[in-house]
This record gives structure tokens, C-alpha cells and sequence, in this order.
């Protein structure tokens, strides 16, 4: 057997093994893995309850924006690390970069309790 005979056999099972990974990883339904600082801080951020202070639900108003471009936010947006993480009565404020519908740069001022996220502010920026 040559090698080109070799490298047909290789590649049709690599194929026929990385479709099975696949096919199986999507019957599970799981969630995207977590491993960097952004993503497992969104996360934990997006599985807890959400409530909206006041002043996000009065700026909410102003800006158009909906439950829905927040939680958007939650999904794709950046933690500013550098002013995150700070302890703020029993939880800790997180600072999360995101855009509105208008796609203009916002910033989301989030309060993480243990049991909840409580919206505090949404800035231009």
C-alpha cells in the first residue's frame, strides 16, 4: 500500500471520527466552553436573576434598548477588569462593554450578588 493509499484511509476516518464528536457534542445541548476570565464572568452573570435599578430602567428608556440588548450584551460584551470586581455592599460591581441597537458604544454598571444581578447603570460612552 502506498502512501497516498495511506493518506486516503487517514483522512476518511479522521472525517468519519470528527463527524461523530460533533454529532454527538450537539445531542448534549451543552453550552459553550468557559475557560477565560470574559467568558466564565458573563456566564455566571447570565445565569443568575436579573433586575433593573430605576436609573438603568429611566436610561433604558432613553437609549431604546430592551431586556433583551442587555442580555445581548451579557452574551457578547467585554469586562473592563481593571474596574471591576469591586466589593459594593454584599456583592461585587462588574463593568461590562457592550453596544446598543444603534451600535454606538455603551457601558453596563452590574451589581453581582450571590442570588441575583441587579442592573445599576447603562452609560454612553
Amino acid at each position: 500500500m502506498n502512501f497516498i493509499q495511506r493518506l486516503g484511509y487517514y483522512l476518511i476516518g479522521l472525517m468519519i471520527g470528527a463527524f461523530a464528536v460533533w454529532f454527538i457534542l450537539h445531542q448534549k445541548e451543552t453550552e459553550t466552553f468557559c475557560y477565560l476570565p470574559n467568558c466564565r464572568v458573563l456566564k455566571d452573570l447570565r445565569s443568575k436573576p436579573f433586575q433593573t435599578s430605576e436609573e438603568a430602567n429611566f436610561e433604558m428608556k432613553n437609549e431604546k434598548m430592551s431586556l433583551d440588548d442587555v442580555r445581548l450584551n451579557l452574551k457578547h460584551g467585554d469586562i473592563d477588569f481593571s474596574r471591576s470586581n469591586l466589593p459594593y455592599e454584599t456583592g461585587k460591581i462588574y463593568i461590562v462593554e457592550g453596544r446598543n441597537p444603534e451600535n454606538q458604544p455603551i457601558e453596563l454598571e452590574l451589581i453581582n450578588y450571590p442570588d441575583k444581578v441587579v442592573l445599576k447603570n447603562i452609560k454612553k460612552i
